[in-house]
């Protein structure tokens, strides 16, 4: 047995290479490690289901993200276009109550001022055709003054497209004419205004005063007539009975004129 150099015996178990590398040198702690890393792979092989479940949760809320900001954004299109279908309605509609405006603002006070117009024609027609030659200068050049007058306020009423209706011998129309009264006649059509008793008015489209006339009745209907045509005599009849009965106790009415 080798015998140290102080006498000591030693043992092979205790000899160790002195040109061995440490690392070459068996490891005490090299089998646990080998055992700690098998159990490491193990856990991940045992977490890659749970991951993989993680991102397939994961883009399922993705998507419904997704689909969440894709309806919300149909809805403010449609919003959107609601908003400026509803815009575009009320410029449309605003315009034309302004172009209505501009051309019926002055209804109101047109539809006084016919009064002037209608005692004008009234003071006219006082005075016979055969009285004016044979009148005075003074009486005379009063009549052709309120003449005048009258005709200046027909141009100005005209001016503002105030027209006045004078209907006789026109078909009647219920739309513009009032009948008061019925006139037998087998020569005339039936249902032609044969009579004006007061004239009417239209301002722009719109009836500012229909014209109260007197319609013909018995004759021969029109050839060419239509349907709503045809019609017009009996709505003229019942429109003049109910505007009869609605006048019997009024002084200086048409049914008493047209009686």
């Amino acid at each position: 047995m080798p015998v140290s150099h102080d006498g000591m015996i030693m043992d092979d178990s205790d000899k160790k290479h002195p040109d061995t590398p440490a690392e070459d040198q068996p490891d005490a702690q090299a089998a646990p490690k080998e055992e700690s890393g098998a159990a490491e792979a193990k856990a991940m092989s045992d977490e890659t289901p749970w991951a993989g479940g993680a991102e397939a949760a994961e883009e399922a809320a993705a998507e419904d993200a997704l689909a969440a900001l894709q309806a919300e954004n149909d809805k403010l299109k449609d919003q959107h276009l609601r908003a400026l279908a509803e815009m575009e309605n009320l410029r449309q509609r605003t315009a034309r109550e302004v172009r209505e405006a501009r051309a019926y603002a002055i209804a109101n006070f047109a539809r006084d001022v016919l009064a002037v117009g209608d005692n004008l024609r009234r003071a006219i027609e006082a005075v016979p055709r055969a009285e004016r030659a044979a009148a005075d200068p003074a009486l005379a050049a009063l009549h052709e003054g309120v003449e005048m007058t009258e005709r200046e306020l027909q141009n100005m009423l005209e001016k503002h497209q105030v027209r006045r209706i004078d209907p006789k011998g026109e078909r009647f129309d219920p739309h513009f004419h009032q009948a008061m009264f019925e006139v037998p006649n087998e020569e005339v059509a039936s249902g032609t205004v044969v009579e004006v008793v007061q004239a009417g008015y239209v301002i722009g489209e719109r009836v500012l005063r229909p014209a109260m006339v007197g319609v013909s009745k018995g004759g021969p209907k029109p050839a060419a007539a239509t349907a709503s045509e045809a019609e017009a005599p009996a709505e003229a009849a019942e429109t003049a009975e109910g505007s009869v009965n609605a006048n019997d106790n009024k002084p200086g009415a048409a049914t008493d004129k047209g009686a």
